[in-house]
Formats: C-alpha cells, structure tokens, sequence
C-alpha cells in the first residue's frame, strides 16, 4: 500500500487556467488540515510556479502543465512540470538575488520574483531543468519555517 495519494490535473498553458490549479491546491491542503495561512502560502506558491510554466515554457501557449499532488499525513508535496523550454535555475537565481528583507517591495528587481516567493513560502523547493521544467516544492503540515541550526535569543 502506497504511503501517500495522489492526485494530477493537466490544463493549458493558459493563464486563464492558474486559478484552477490554486482551487485544487486549496482544497487539497484544506483536506489535510493546513491552516488558512498555510493554504494561502501554497496558493501563491503553486501560482507562481504555473504562471513561470505558462509564461515560458511555451510560446505559441500550444503546451500544457501538470500539477500534481502527493498528499501525506504530514506534508503535501507539490509537483508543476512543464515540456516547453528550459532555464538554467542556478544562474536565473544568481541573478535575481540575494534579496534583503530591509528592502521595499517595490524596489525589488522584476524578475525572479515567483523564484524568491516559492522558496520563501515553502519549506522545500527542487527544480529541474532537463526535458522542460520541473518544480517539486513541499511543505509540512504545522512546521514553521525557520531553520534547525538557529539559536535561541532571550532578552
């Protein structure tokens, strides 16, 4: 017995098509017992990977994007992929940070912003790069996102 479901949508890589893949997300999260702010984090997370998918992978939009879900007792693991054209993920990053938390938003450079997003709002995120693009992201059910080697400051 398999220790997860799962569940895949494909839509076109139309932008009219991302809410659909953000309603699946929710209502999947919401099954597992994720917090509204959590299922919100997923949602911008997933919409930012679709738009990425939709925006260029395919220039003729004649593509489609696969979203799918593995859903675990404590995690949900999110996988966008599309078959369009590739980016290098590790130069795209290299140009679009680091950014500062100090910083405004809207001084932010364009660009790079879904990026940044995903990895902030999830606790794990992998994309590859080989036969179009391939974002798996994941986050845990009631972790907070803060990292395991960070000391306690007391005042």
């Amino acid at each position: 017995m398999q220790p997860y479901d799962y569940v895949e949508i494909r839509v076109p890589a139309k932008a009219q098509y991302i809410g659909i893949a953000r309603l699946t997300i929710s209502g999947l999260a919401s099954r597992l017992g994720f917090n509204y702010d959590e299922i919100e984090d997923l949602k911008i997370a997933t919409s930012e990977a679709v738009t990425n998918a939709v925006q260029h992978a395919y220039q003729d939009n004649e593509g489609e994007v696969v979203v799918g879900c593995a859903l675990f007792e404590d995690k949900i693991e999110i996988m966008i992929a599309d078959h369009g054209e590739s980016f290098n993920y590790e130069e795209t990053k290299k140009n679009i940070g680091p950014y500062n938390e100090s910083e405004e938003v809207e001084f932010l450079r364009e660009g790079g912003l879904g990026l940044y997003l995903m990895e902030t709002l999830m606790d794990e995120v992998k994309v590859h790069h080989e036969e179009g693009v391939t974002v798996f992201m994941t986050k845990y059910l009631g972790e907070e996102q803060v990292g395991k080697d960070v000391k306690t400051v007391t005042s």
